[in-house]
């Protein structure tokens, strides 16, 4: 596995694009879109929050504090940045609605505040918009920009984990792997789990880079060298028979999206809906590339459902039959959603607005367009993709 475990490999063929970013509430903005409207009654206030310089769970304190409020009461769908401009909404008990009018606090503002029946869970939106600055952006790179942005809206993204699933120093996957190894012990199960959870990250975006390397040799490739190119991909013998079908290899060579789906695929509707392996290749690819349905990866695990044919093959060399977690699916590719790019000239800077489905990661946006791993003054250092 350490063969094809190596750096992240990029969907989009451009020459890096030079820019600067650095996260700050200024640069950078997120804002939460609810999973459903709130109807304006029941027993839980909806409140709609606007901070910065704050972690979400530094938030949850200082509401829990001023309000008197348990915080394990206070409902949260998602957790949102520190060093940005956030807004996201929260649930709390009725009966606290009324202390919410003398609440004040320099780094938090209540824009808005309702009810609803139920109280708020991890997972109760449907993605996030953002606001971003790039600096430092000459005319040329601007002009690149623009381009690539162009495509990007017609094929979309690979989904992978952003770097800041693994920690500061990006590797806190191994411990994870060590616990799932037996070979280390975290006594602290919140942090075991997350862990685990990194390790199981580690092993999607692994996978997806290598399907995006596939698909990059299909497209290169003649169909009777995909075999070999693939061969000296993974530096060994051990590949399906199926990937010498010329048949099936021509029609996958044929699809016009830049991320090749497969026979055996599980496929999902997108932005949600209901699961399936993929039955046509060639009328799935087309509503593939017309953002019907998208590709799903497995995060390893017991229960998971496995893919099926050439899609297996891939599937299995990252799978890890000692996690005992469940296994779960998760969208292997996105679509960005009102895309709008503003380039200032006299100040050099570039502004993005965009929309992205929940379990996404803004900086997989901007390390495509870089072509280059994000240092740690650039990359955005909480989860803000939930």
């Amino acid at each position: 596995m350490s063969l094809i475990c190596g750096e992240n490999s990029y969907a989009y063929s451009h020459s890096p694009i030079e820019f600067y970013f650095k996260q700050s509430p200024r640069d950078f903005v997120v804002e939460e879109v609810p999973l459903y409207v709130f109807n304006g009654s029941g027993p839980h206030t909806i409140l709609k929050m606007r901070k910065k310089d704050l972690t979400t769970f530094q938030m949850l304190k200082i509401l829990s504090s001023s309000l008197g409020v348990k915080e394990i009461d206070i409902g949260y769908a998602g957790l949102k940045d520190k060093n940005a401009l956030t807004i996201q909404h929260i649930s709390i008990p009725c009966q606290f609605e009324k202390l919410v009018e003398n609440f004040s606090h320099e780094k938090i503002k209540i824009l808005d505040i309702t009810r609803h029946q139920n109280k708020l869970k991890i997972g109760h939106l449907k993605g996030n918009r953002f606001f971003i600055r790039i600096k430092k952006l000459n005319k040329i790179n601007n002009i690149k920009i623009t381009q690539v942005l162009n495509e990007i809206s017609k094929y979309g993204i690979p989904n992978y984990f952003g770097y800041q699933r693994f920690g500061i120093d990006g590797d806190n996957y191994k411990l994870g792997q060590d616990i799932v190894n037996n070979k280390a012990r975290i006594k602290n199960k919140k942090m075991s789990n997350f862990l685990i959870s990194a390790y199981q990250s580690y092993l999607f975006n692994a996978w997806l880079s290598l399907r995006i390397n596939f698909s990059k040799i299909v497209d290169c490739y003649k169909v009777n060298d995909i075999y070999d190119a693939l061969f000296e991909l993974l530096q060994n013998n051990h590949i399906s028979e199926s990937f010498k079908d010329k048949d099936m290899l021509s029609k996958i060579k044929t699809q016009e999206h830049i991320f090749k789906v497969l026979p055996g695929e599980f496929m999902c509707h997108y932005p949600y809906g209901r699961h399936f392996i993929l039955d046509d290749i060639i009328n799935d690819s087309n509503r593939f590339l017309n953002k019907d349905i998208s590709v799903l990866g497995a995060l390893s695990g017991k229960k998971l459902e496995l893919s099926h044919d050439m899609a297996l093959f891939f599937e299995d060399l990252f799978l890890d039959s000692k996690i005992t977690s469940v296994g779960s699916r998760r969208y292997a590719w996105v679509f960005l959603d009102d895309v709008q790019y503003n380039y200032k000239e006299e100040e050099a800077q570039g502004e993005l607005n965009f929309y992205l489905p929940k379990g996404s990661y803004a900086t997989t946006l901007l390390r495509e367009l870089a072509r280059r791993e994000l240092d740690c003054s650039e990359t955005i250092k909480e989860d803000c993709y939930v």
